[in-house]
């Protein structure tokens, strides 16, 4: 059914596309937690349906997920029941997170959100790019607002729904100055602080005007430090992550990581879109933005091999970029990635990717 549906989705705007399909898994997951009292809900896009009742990680009833089963993993206090997570853009306000739990992923990060809501750039501002196995997006952080989003998960929470890690990326809102960014980054940490299993800072998206001049050593300082401190104060801190740009340099990633580390951030995300237009074929639209997919796989792969040998194992570094299949996947795990996410290869791969990608892992270990 997918190479049919893909084909039919495929015909439409993206970022239709992409509303049509959240608002789909939004209604199914809407409908099966109206009919469930602790029992199976139905399948998703012919992917079958996992358990919903409380304490049931999502895969327990599936032959791939049981398959995995010594392929569990903790970092940063949590357990990650696999390696691949769907990287923050997909559901960026948490609308079918639920419902995304079911296709098989280990973790799921919301978001990019800000302090208040915004509508993102003019349309359009998505396109396919089908020759390269890509996106291109300029879409700038449009989402509903953080409060918006801890209700969102605040009530999945109390309704026991939420059976993997989940994460919340969270960003600088268009209209703030880089000199009030630590204080606006800081109302978006506290809104969704009590709800996120853990939070990463966004810094590189391409989609924001000057957002990527807080990766700078003396603005990553000052943001870093505003959110650390804060963080030190919760009763139960959370664990903090930075999101970093591809088109770093191997010094300016590194630098970036030290500043990280030093203020007791336990992880990097490498990497987010890249702005490169090399080797493509596609007809790119003119204007900013940021590349996704099969382009980007080559440099955020080689910055986080470069950030592996470099860190060791004093932070946690999450590989995303380019995972356009399973070799793709074993070669980010390969080159020092403890967590993989997805977003691309999941447009393009369907509902079965993330089972494809976790059935080859378990039979090549």
């Amino acid at each position: 059914m997918w190479p049919l549906l893909r084909s039919l989705l495929f015909r439409l705007d993206p970022e239709t596309a992409h509303h049509l399909v959240l608002k789909f898994l939004s209604f199914l997951q809407k409908r099966s937690l109206s009919k469930r009292s602790n029992v199976t809900g139905p399948a998703v896009c012919g992917v079958p349906a996992l358990p919903l009742s409380a304490g049931d990680p999502p895969g327990s009833t599936s032959d791939v997920t049981r398959s995995m089963e010594f392929r569990k993993r903790s970092y940063m206090g949590l357990t990650f029941p696999n390696p691949i997570g769907l990287a923050a853009g997909f559901d960026k306000d948490a609308e079918a997170v639920v419902a995304l739990q079911r296709f098989g992923f280990g973790f799921i990060e919301v978001g990019t959100v800000t302090a208040q809501p915004q509508e993102g750039n003019p349309k359009p501002r998505l396109f396919r790019l089908e020759k390269d196995q890509a996106l291109f997006n300029r879409l700038g952080f449009n989402n509903k607002g953080a409060s918006a989003l801890s209700k969102k998960l605040e009530t999945y929470r109390a309704k026991n729904l939420l059976h993997i890690p989940i994460g919340v990326n969270i960003g600088k809102s268009k209209i703030v100055s880089n000199d009030e960014a630590s204080a606006d980054y800081l109302e978006s940490f506290q809104t969704v602080a009590d709800v996120a299993d853990y939070i990463v800072l966004n810094v590189s998206s391409p989609n924001t005007p000057g957002l990527r001049d807080l990766q700078s050593e003396t603005m990553l300082t000052r943001l870093l430090e505003t959110i650390a401190n804060q963080n030190k104060k919760r009763h139960e801190p959370r664990p903090l992550l930075l999101k970093l740009s591809p088109d770093l340099s191997d010094e300016g990633a590194i630098a970036a990581g030290e500043v990280a580390f030093q203020y007791g951030f336990q992880g990097l995300i490498m990497s987010n879109t890249t702005i490169s237009r090399e080797g493509l074929i596609s007809a790119v639209p003119e204007g900013a933005g940021g590349i996704s997919g099969r382009p980007l796989f080559s440099r955020s792969t080689e910055l986080l091999r470069k950030l592996r040998i470099h860190f060791q194992h004093r932070l946690v570094l999450i590989g995303s970029g380019g995972i356009m299949g399973p070799q793709m996947a074993r070669e980010k795990l390969d080159s020092g990635a403890d967590l993989i996410q997805v977003y691309t290869g999941f447009i393009y791969g369907g509902p079965k990717f993330v089972r494809h990608l976790l059935r080859d892992l378990s039979f090549n270990s």
